[in-house]
């Protein structure tokens, strides 16, 4: 039989465990096409995200990496991902995700699409394609820049395409709008551009993020246009003059909740020197860190392990 003082240990013991145990929010890192999460550069900005940030980061893998970021549709890449990180306990009470990149476009699908999904609480992008990109990013390997020469000849909307080639899923020729919204498989659906199609839950599920990142490179030679990564494009029908976020249809019309978020104070338009992807270590800390790391959350399971430990 306990007495009154064994009570207050107990009280104190648990109190000061829920402090110890109170830790940033995890984050995962989505990688761009033909990486891999186990090539030095991503392993490197991971562990300096983390270690900066003190919060526990992941690389989520997707099939075997290079090979999967180029050939397997993005509704699929989606898909996994989110079976993935639906098993990651350590993400059950939300999460933050980085993305680097085409990444990015499968960071927004978690979000959109991920029924039954942990929540995302920040979303930091680095370089993303959310309005599209008006050109195949560069090959940048011999085997698949021979998949792209044989598969690019029957249209960059013809179901072979978009059924072997991921970034064909966000290429948007503003000079064949109507080929785009019939033929693109991934990201007019994920922007909710289809407009018989357009699905609320993916509007409320966007919206609902504590902050949106939008990191976009001043000198950008892969994303076209660069201003793609703050939502930007071109408008219909033309390839120039590209409209910045808050004037095109997107955002006008909020089909994705942009608006809400910008209108709320949580959106980032951030610029920084460099080209694709090319971020300094002052700027990782600047812009991303403290979105990693403002956020807390107690260990799961603690009450239910600290009733064990005085039940013995």
């Amino acid at each position: 039989m306990r007495n009154q003082g064994e009570g207050v240990v107990v009280v104190v013991l648990f109190f000061l465990g829920s402090v110890a145990l109170t830790q940033s929010l995890p984050f995962i890192v989505l990688h761009g096409i033909g990486d891999q999460c186990k090539n030095g550069g991503v392993t490197n900005f991971v562990k300096l995200l983390s270690d900066w940030s003190g919060s526990q980061g992941y690389c989520l893998e997707i099939g075997n990496g290079m090979w999967t970021s180029w050939t397997k549709p993005l509704i699929k890449q989606t898909a996994i991902a989110c079976e993935k990180v639906k098993k990651m306990r350590d993400l059950n009470q939300g999460y933050n995700i980085v993305g680097l990149s085409q990444g990015n476009v499968i960071g927004r699908g978690l979000i959109e699409f991920c029924d039954g999904g942990p929540p995302v609480k920040n979303f930091i992008s680095l370089g993303g394609p959310h309005a599209g990109t008006a050109s195949i990013p560069l090959c940048g390997s011999e085997n698949v820049c021979t998949l792209i020469d044989s598969v690019i000849k029957f249209g960059v909307y013809s179901n072979l395409v978009q059924n072997s080639l991921a970034p064909s899923g966000y290429v948007k020729m503003p000079i064949d709008i109507a080929g785009y919204l019939k033929g693109c498989k991934f990201l007019p659906k994920l922007n909710n551009e289809i407009i018989n199609k357009r699905n609320s839950t993916y509007r409320h599920r966007f919206s609902s993020l504590e902050n949106l990142v939008l990191i976009m490179f001043d000198h950008d030679t892969i994303l076209i246009p660069k201003e793609t990564a703050w939502f930007g494009f071109y408008p219909d029908g033309a390839l120039h003059s590209v409209l910045p976020p808050q004037q095109t249809k997107l955002y006008t019309e909020d089909w994705i909740g942009l608006r809400e978020l910008d209108e709320a104070g949580k959106v980032k338009f951030l610029n920084v020197s460099g080209d694709h992807l090319d971020i300094s270590r002052k700027d990782m800390k600047t812009y991303i860190v403290p979105y990693l790391k403002d956020n807390s959350y107690v260990v799961p399971y603690l009450k239910d392990q600290m009733q064990e430990s005085f039940q013995s």
